[in-house]
Order: structure tokens, then C-alpha cells, then sequence
């Protein structure tokens, strides 16, 4: 705990750069981290004791931070080294720190634990943000630059 105090006081001191969520470099994490994380029971770091939090962390490097309690929160991120330690970089640019004890993985004031499958809410939310990614990078995919040219037939016929 002391030594995630002392990373916050020097990051909020300006003696760190914070990565932004553009810059942070996607790094594959350990294997112990993959998986699906989720709270169990009440926690200080949540709005009610209904509240449910997961954590969702892919071999690549990508993570899904959900949020539910009213509705539905998800926070598309990825993990990254930063100063020699795991930590999930949110599309917020919001750096927290990932300290696995034991079964258990300490984050964002939370406990989470492995689960072997998110909440179906989670998995609806990690579906619309994969279908953005992948809506995301066929919109950025380089044409051939003949898309609005009609293409020729081998024959030469057209």
C-alpha cells in the first residue's frame, strides 16, 4: 500500500509523466493477471453495496473496466509498464495501479477476485466495445484508392 502512495504523491507531484491513454504502449501482462476479475460483496471503493465492479484483462494487453450498479459503466483501457509496475491506462487517461496478493488483485480501491466469466451485463458491454475497435480500424484501414473507380476485369472487359 505504501509503495502505491508514494507512486500517486510522484505522479501527482509532476516528477512522473502520467501516459495518456493515446501514448501508453499496450504490453502483454503476466498470466496471472488474464482473466475475468469481479468484486464480491460490498466494498468502500463502490457507490452502494449492490454495486458490482469487474475487471476484465485480455492476453494483449486490453482491458475492460465495468461498472454496474443503476447501469452500466465501461471503460475501455490497456495495460501498460509505468515506472515498474502494472497498471490499467483508461480511455480517460486515468492511470491505476494493478497489485495482484495472492488470489486476489487490488485496484482502484477495490478487491476483485478471478471469476470465470464477467456479469452477462459486462459481456454485453466488452461485445459493443470490441464491435467499436473493429468498426474503428476498418474505418481507418487504407483503401487502394481506386474505391470509387470501377475495377477492371482480368479479361479486360469491363
Amino acid at each position: 500500500m505504501k509503495k502505491w502512495i508514494l507512486t500517486a504523491a510522484v505522479v501527482l507531484a509532476g516528477c512522473a509523466q502520467t501516459p495518456d491513454f493515446q501514448s501508453a504502449v499496450k504490453t502483454p501482462p503476466p498470466a496471472n493477471l488474464v482473466g475475468n476479475w469481479q468484486t464480491m460483496g460490498p466494498q468502500k471503493g463502490l457507490i452502494s453495496k449492490e454495486a458490482k465492479a469487474s475487471l476484465i484483462i485480455t492476453a494483449e494487453g486490453d482491458t475492460l473496466d465495468c461498472r454496474q450498479w443503476q447501469r452500466v459503466i465501461a471503460k475501455p483501457g490497456k495495460i501498460t509498464l509505468f515506472s515498474g509496475d502494472w497498471v490499467n491506462v483508461n480511455n480517460e487517461a486515468r492511470v491505476m495501479p494493478l497489485a495482484l496478493e495472492g488470489r486476489e488483485l487490488r485496484y482502484d480501491k477495490l478487491v476483485l477476485q478471478k471469476v470465470q466469466q464477467p456479469t452477462a451485463e459486462c459481456q454485453e458491454a466488452l461485445k459493443h466495445a470490441t464491435d467499436r475497435v473493429q468498426a474503428n480500424k476498418a474505418a481507418k484501414a487504407p483503401g487502394n484508392g481506386r474505391s470509387h473507380h470501377k475495377v477492371m476485369m482480368k479479361n479486360g472487359k469491363s
